[in-house]
């Protein structure tokens, strides 16, 4: 996967659209790969996800580079695009088009698998969550450790630090997996405050973007505030592997979506995990702990926009880059983009300049945009 590249003033984007699949999941799926490599069954084994499109490309692309190759089925449901079908069937999936969103798919995905355990056909088939699932997570995360390495060699600028991630969320997969990346880089060297790359994502701030019309998480993030008494025992084990405590999913209330109204159709899962609620809440924690400077600590917030703004955002990114991407990812280029959106942005990052101890400016303070891709925007302009 390629690195972020700057773009103007401390504006980078990691640009995931060129990963073999044109999507971050390729990321993510990556540590699936590597499990399964050395399996001496492999020609017995077969993997089945649900998709909107993007993860199915992913886990295709993945299962179809090994040696030999793995069968791959994806079921997407009938909003998917004519375009992301073909792509799939072309990289060798087995699509089968099913149900009004995500959520209908993935039932039927689940249900294949466990016929699939009585059929007498003796093969394996593995269900693959597209964002649900601690490898997926661990995957994405190393996008932050890419961020770090890069603004480790940032021309040799000490100062630099990440002010804010701005990232799309559909079933929050990306972000928990980002979430992990900060959680274990800020740990990293003992505890918090332990050498450079934990004093580059110090304060960091997490833009969790999403369409008006898919906007699961905002909608679980605003019933789960951090400060309800139900999110009491929501506390953070220090250990900076992402897990936390064991018997935190017990004291969340979930939102689920009556139905996605969004054209940013991959973003479409009508709950998210609440897993990256969890993690979210530990993030916050981190800021609340470290931050004695208004505005300076550890956030994580919820940034939705309207269709036409991701739509004018993915406009706006391919004038720039030449690269078109779907509107899912249009969400995360929004805040850039919209001058609505932009204001709010560079309000709440304003206590970056001030260090978490007080003692001045903190020097400055790179945005990083997760270019997720996606399928539906295969291509250049």
């Amino acid at each position: 996967m390629s690195l972020f590249t700057p773009n103007r003033t401390n504006r980078h984007h990691l640009p995931s659209w060129k990963s073999p699949s044109i999507s971050c999941e390729t990321n993510a799926i990556e540590p699936l790969r590597k499990r399964n490599n050395n399996n001496d069954n492999n020609n017995q084994v077969q993997f089945l996800s649900s998709s909107g499109g993007n993860a199915g490309l992913a886990l295709t692309t993945v299962c179809r580079s090994l040696r030999p190759p793995l069968p791959v089925s994806v079921i997407v449901p009938e909003t998917t695009k004519p375009m992301v079908v073909r792509n799939l069937e072309t990289l060798g999936a087995d699509v089968t088009v099913f149900g009004k969103n995500w959520n209908e798919a993935d039932a039927l995905a689940r249900t294949m698998v466990e016929d699939a355990k009585t059929d007498g056909s003796g093969n394996t088939v593995y269900y693959v969550s597209p964002y649900d699932n601690p490898l997926l997570w661990t995957g994405h995360s190393t996008a932050v450790d890419e961020i770090i390495d890069q603004l480790s060699c940032n021309g040799g600028d000490d100062d630099v630090r990440i002010g804010a991630i701005l990232a799309s969320v559909g079933g929050g997969g990306l972000l928990s997996g980002i979430l992990e990346g900060l959680e274990r880089n800020y740990y990293r060297g003992g505890g918090g405050g332990g050498g450079r790359r934990s004093e580059i994502i110090r304060g960091t701030k997490v833009m969790a973007c999403e369409t008006e019309g898919a906007a699961s998480f905002a909608a679980s993030l605003v019933a789960n505030s951090l400060d309800s008494e139900n999110n009491s025992n929501d506390d953070d084990d220090g250990d900076g592997n992402g897990n936390g405590n064991a018997n935190e999913e017990r004291s969340l209330t979930m939102k689920r979506l009556d139905g996605i109204t969004s054209v940013a159709t991959s973003l479409g899962a009508l709950e998210v995990t609440p897993a990256v609620i969890h993690r979210a809440h530990r993030h916050q924690r981190r800021g609340r702990c470290d931050d004695t400077s208004a505005g300076g600590g550890e956030d994580v917030l919820s940034y939705t926009c309207t269709d036409a703004e991701a739509v004018d955002a993915c406009v706006k990114f391919a004038l720039d880059h030449r690269m078109l991407v779907e509107p899912a990812c249009g969400a995360a280029l929004a805040p850039i983009y919209s001058e609505r959106l932009r204001g709010r942005l560079l309000e709440e990052l304003s206590g970056m300049r001030q260090s978490s101890s007080g003692d001045g400016d903190r020097g400055s303070s790179a945005i990083v945009v997760e270019v997720c891709g996606g399928g539906g925007g295969r291509g250049g302009v």
